[in-house]
């Protein structure tokens, strides 16, 4: 079984993997890249965010990561190979005006209006490529509504992973002070 938190970057990816880590899941990151005042309590993943590039020039690299939950992007999911072991994909989703605000702030060459299509784009694509293919099951998760109610938000996704996990220490995690691009 492959555990994967998606969504397009600044989506809440790193939330939901903090979380995850919380609870008690087996999440997989290293310290490559260390947390900013962008994501202060850092942003657990891979290969500081490259692994999109890493399984684009080695898909089988996905096989070390069997049973472990990590993070790849929206982008990043069409060089997942095709597996006999599902990938089970937590796939989150935010209002675009906070995704582009935010990454506007990380690098000013974000333009908010030109790049939204972009973005648009690579969600439905990479929503289309999970309902396209038969190994590749999803719980779609509303970063406003993990943030307002992490406490109906964070059951569901353990059922959908199957995992025991400590709820409370999940829900310990979400600090709604670092929402701070809203709608």
């Amino acid at each position: 079984m492959f555990y994967i938190v998606s969504g397009l970057e600044r989506s809440g990816t790193s939330l939901m993997m903090q979380m995850l880590h919380a609870g008690g899941a087996p999440v997989a990151f290293d310290d490559s890249r260390p947390a900013d005042e962008h994501n202060p309590r850092g942003y657990f993943e891979l290969y500081g965010g490259k692994i999109a590039r890493r399984l684009s020039e080695n898909p089988m690299l996905i096989t070390q990561y069997e049973g472990k939950v990590i993070k790849v992007t929206a982008y990043g999911l069409q060089f997942l190979p095709l597996s006999q072991q599902a990938y089970n994909i937590i796939f989150m989703q935010r209002n675009y005006n906070e995704i582009l605000r935010s990454l506007n702030k990380m690098s000013p060459d974000i333009d908010i209006e030109e790049d939204r299509s972009l973005f648009e784009g690579i969600e439905q694509k990479a929503l289309n490529l999970i309902a396209e293919r038969k190994d590749m099951d999803m719980i779609t998760i509303d970063h406003k509504a993990l943030i307002t109610y992490p406490e109906e938000c964070a059951p569901p996704v353990a059922r959908f992973l199957g995992l025991e996990l400590d709820i409370a220490k999940m829900v310990e995690v979400v600090d709604p002070t670092l929402w701070r691009n809203r709608g």
